[in-house]
């Protein structure tokens, strides 16, 4: 079992670093090379393979213009049998034949018919001379003369450029790939190293840097500088505006302080007028919500900074909905309505974190609680397939027009039938932030009637 896992981990790392851009750029390159090589050497053999079957014709030529000074056919048979004598059957062959077919000198019979130039392969029979021969015949003196030059020089040329593309050309392609394989490796391990940063910084690690040794000289080195830099930027802009909203709530937080002490100091006058006590009852309602409104606006920018990744670990999101689902089940009941819930057997883990999975769950049974009539139900589920993990909770209300699906996750957003009821409109727009921070996707259905809102987690692994 552990040697598979360790073959399927290693194919997994090869088909990663095929896939890597370096990689393929070093395969193309060395293909590139091979086939440039390649085309370099078949031209320079088919330039001097043609220049040596002319020198081997030029000499048979200049061999038959000789025989063609000869005064007779006996002549020319005695001058073919003196040069026979005195010839390596396996790199010359002479052939004077009569129109009869009868060969009247010469050291072999070689059965051409036609003038001009042939290249035959002459056998073990009927003569004993083998090999490839460059031949040349002639009609002179009513008889056909054929001389025949041994084409060795043309084999050991092929064999020479062969020997040429196994022993050197293969060598130095092979070398050539396995030096673009370790350069690319390289090169795809400081691309990893970049990506691995970058995925930190996503995540909210602002402190997170590339390792100047790690990265070669070149422009990998000046990306991971550039890097470096604008993590830097971001860091110390996180700083500046985490510093600017604490300066901010600590400058409101006194002088809300202050006007809800008075307001309370207010409504403790004696003879206080029912109408003033009521609107600093109305006055105080309204302070606390311009709070939450702050608050929630100071939450969606710290989400939006991706600060709150660094936390986030495996989370059973069906037990979050359970947990919420109990809470929010008396309050649904006070209200007449009825909160069902809906959860598979086995827990379904997302990645996250339960704090904000929390907070995102109940600002939707908030959001239904707060738009739906009374009597109305509304149901949460939570499903697991091949695809991911779905949260899914429906109401009964009036749902929202198609046109205003998207504009209703803006920020202080309001529909105009919604104006009259409490709320910021911030809290889908928080949802949809926290959505974000968790890669999920978020998708509002008209459920004919109600609303139904779909958010579709990528299901961790333990």
């Amino acid at each position: 079992m552990q040697r598979e896992a360790g073959f399927r981990s290693f194919g997994l790392r090869v088909l990663g670093l095929l896939k890597s851009s370096p990689m393929r750029q070093a395969l193309w390159l060395s293909l590139l090379f091979l086939l440039t090589s390649a085309l370099s050497l078949g031209v320079t053999y088919y330039v001097a393979h043609n220049a040596q079957e002319r020198a081997i014709q030029d000499s048979l030529i200049q061999d038959m213009i000789s025989f063609r000074a000869t005064p007779s056919a006996q002549a020319l048979a005695v001058l073919v049998n003196a040069q026979t004598s005195e010839t390596d059957p396996r790199r010359r062959l002479l052939s004077y034949r009569h129109p009869g077919g009868r060969v009247i000198a010469g050291n072999a019979a070689i059965t051409q018919k036609d003038e001009g130039f042939r290249l035959v392969v002459l056998g073990a029979d009927p003569t004993p001379v083998q090999g490839s021969f460059l031949l040349l015949s002639e009609r002179i003196h009513g008889g056909l003369l054929t001389i025949a030059q041994s084409a060795k020089p043309l084999r050991d040329l092929r064999e020479t450029f062969l020997r040429v593309f196994l022993f050197s050309l293969l060598p130095t392609i092979t070398i050539a790939v396995l030096g673009g394989v370790l350069l690319a490796r390289r090169a795809a391990r400081t691309l990893a190293d970049l990506d691995a940063v970058l995925s930190r910084l996503t995540s909210g690690e602002l402190k997170a840097r590339v390792d100047p040794e790690s990265m070669a000289h070149g422009d990998l080195a000046r990306i991971g500088d550039s890097v470096n830099r604008m993590a830097a930027a971001q860091e110390n802009s996180m700083a500046a505006l985490k510093q600017v909203s604490a300066d901010i709530a600590h400058d409101l937080k006194s002088p809300i302080q202050r006007v809800a002490v008075q307001l309370a100091d207010l409504q403790q006058i004696e003879g206080l007028p029912a109408e003033a006590r009521q609107i600093a009852d109305q006055t105080i309602v309204e302070t606390q919500s311009i709070v939450e409104t702050f608050q929630s606006l100071l939450q969606i920018a710290q989400l939006e900074g991706g600060s709150p990744k660094s936390r986030f670990v495996p989370t059973d999101l069906g037990a979050i909905a359970a947990t919420f689902a109990e809470i929010y089940e008396p309050v649904a009941e006070e209200e007449g309505r009825r909160l069902t819930l809906s959860l598979p057997d086995q827990p379904v883990w997302v990645l996250g974190d339960k704090g904000l999975l929390g907070q995102m769950l109940a600002n939707l049974v908030e959001n239904a609680l707060r738009h739906t009539p009374e009597g109305s139900d509304i149901a949460i589920s939570v499903s697991q397939n091949e695809q991911g993990v779905a949260l899914t909770l429906r109401d009964h209300g009036p749902g929202i027009p198609e046109g205003e699906q998207q504009n209703v996750l803006r920020r202080l957003y309001r529909l105009e039938q919604s104006r009259t009821t409490p709320g910021s409109g911030l809290g889908l727009s928080l949802v949809q932030a926290i959505a974000d921070l968790h890669g999920a996707g978020l998708a509002l259905e008209n459920a004919d009637p109600g609303l139904r809102v779909r958010l579709s987690f990528a299901a961790a692994t333990l």
